[in-house]
């Protein structure tokens, strides 16, 4: 005799899922929106239709908006459903906490200087935290207390956006500083308009980049 007759013990079992998220026969609406595999249209219909087109197929189906008017249901494999949100999440996790480089020397123009605090707070506005770099060579190495006045600089003047998760430190030839954005609501821009484009490499991204530009060059 087969473990689930009719088929209704498996979806029974398959109506188990995350607290908050109807599927199957669980969703209460009296009309649905229902959505096909396809990403088609079906129209409104009672729920217990939905159901009888999604098993039909050996599919869920899962109220994905309950707040529309009427809920929308989508028929979908529920364990590839979860799994693509779970993976989404991670990405979005993951960008949030992207680290990126600026890279600056002692010695560096206004302008350029102006430049690298531009970038850095785009960086930081969308949610990236950032790691200030300054670079000693040769005779600057002499000068390192200059090296701490310049990053402190650059602290201050994205103070409006971020705050140093450290005081600077010195590793190996270099000063190092790792700045992380403040929450969104309490963000002020000094060198970027709100709704500004930004490239979104880094300075490591783009000397890579470069680097590799030059070996096509050359070959």
């Amino acid at each position: 005799m087969p473990k689930y007759p009719n088929n209704r013990g498996r979806y029974q079992n398959r109506n188990r899922g995350p607290k908050g998220l109807r599927r199957n026969d669980r969703i209460r609406a009296t009309e649905v929106r229902v959505i096909g595999p396809e990403g088609t249209n079906l129209g409104v219909m009672p729920p217990r239709k939905a159901l009888e087109l999604a098993q039909k197929v050996g599919l869920d189906l899962i109220e994905i908006s309950p707040a529309a008017r009427p809920p929308v249901c989508r028929i979908l494999d529920f364990g590839k459903f979860l799994y693509e949100e779970s993976k989404k999440q991670k990405e979005t996790k993951q960008q949030a906490t992207k680290l990126k480089e600026i890279k600056f020397r002692v010695r560096i123009g206004d302008h350029d200087f102006e430049t690298k605090l531009r970038r850095a707070e785009g960086f930081l506005n969308h949610g990236h935290k950032v790691k200030l770099t300054l670079q000693f060579r040769g005779r600057e190495n002499e000068h390192r207390d200059l090296g701490f006045v310049r990053v402190n600089l650059a602290k201050d003047e994205l103070a409006g956006i971020a705050t140093a998760d450290s005081e600077p430190r010195l590793v190996g030839r270099q000063v190092a500083l790792i700045l992380s954005p403040l929450p969104e609501g309490k963000r002020v821009l000094k060198f970027n308009h709100p709704d500004h484009e930004y490239d979104d490499r880094d300075d490591s991204e783009i000397e890579e980049h470069d680097d590799e530009e030059d070996e096509e060059v050359e070959s």
